[in-house]
């Protein structure tokens, strides 16, 4: 049956070449059958991406780079709301979409974080109008990472999958026995799996492509937190307090375990008797 099939695939190829069509994509498809007819392997689609190279031809067709674009802004600032206010400005003038908005607050400072996607071509300007008026920034990485070889490797398997599942369709027309229409459904099914995955990826690196993250982070610090020294009062106070929680826990810690104090001081006493009678023998 698979013999079958191996020849009705390579008629198909013969077919298509007579036709006329002699894109790349269709020649490496017809690679990946023509390979696998002498073994009376019909069904090797899940491996045809593994005979797809991006190569100069395809790679020459994305002359402008893929480029990811990140960005991890810390600072302080003395005026928390005009700071937002900056940044939420900054998004409405650049389309930009705010994710996520957390505030938060500790003994010594308030903080805000902000999580920004910006269009690419957009990333430097945002950047620069919220730093104005930044005196330094405590963390500011700024991240590229190429994936143009990975997003064109991508695109030219999918075309290369999408021929086979072509080649598959023209081969269960010509099918005559159940078992071969079954044998055929069963690799289209795997081949369109392994498309919309492949697009799922494509789709991703689009996105990340187009939008950049940007996550600022901002804070201002409390009148707790302004002064970094502390008194020698302070600094007994402190240790008093600290000496007393310490007696505290240690107190509790005893009342815990007081069955096996008990236990303990029993034994004691009675090896205690028994040693004294010992010695007074």
């Amino acid at each position: 049956m698979k013999n079958t099939i191996a020849t009705l695939v390579l008629l198909a190829g013969l077919a298509s070449c007579k036709e006329g069509v002699k894109s790349e994509e269709f020649d490496a498809a017809d690679a990946t059958v023509t390979e696998a007819v002498p073994e009376a392997k019909a069904f090797m689609a899940p491996d045809a991406d593994k005979n797809v190279q991006p190569g100069n031809a395809i790679a020459a067709a994305y002359p402008s780079q893929k480029i990811i674009r990140n960005a991890d802004l810390r600072f302080e600032t003395g005026d928390m709301d005009a700071t937002t206010k900056t940044i939420q400005d900054a998004v409405k003038k650049y389309g930009a979409q705010l994710q996520h908005d957390t505030e938060g607050k500790d003994d010594y400072s308030i903080n805000r974080t902000l999580t920004v996607r910006i269009p690419a071509q957009k990333f430097d300007a945002f950047i620069n109008d919220i730093s104005k008026g930044v005196a330094y920034f405590e963390r500011k990485e700024i991240s590229s990472q190429d994936v143009t070889e990975q997003y064109v490797d991508t695109e030219a398997r999918i075309k290369a999958k999408k021929v086979l599942e072509a080649r598959y369709l023209e081969l269960i027309s010509k099918a005559k026995k159940v078992s071969e229409i079954l044998e055929i459904e069963r690799e289209l099914s795997s081949i369109r799996e392994e498309i919309e995955a492949k697009e799922g990826q494509l789709r991703y690196m689009q996105n990340r492509v187009a939008l950049s993250t940007i996550n600022i982070e901002f804070f201002k610090r409390t009148e707790a937190g302004a002064s970094t020294t502390v008194s020698y009062g302070d600094k007994i106070g402190n240790a008093l307090k600290s000496g007393f929680n310490l007696l505290s826990s240690l107190f509790l810690g005893v009342l815990y375990i007081w069955p096996l104090i008990l236990i303990f001081v029993i034994a004691f006493i009675l090896f205690r008797k028994k040693f004294r009678k010992k010695i007074q023998r």
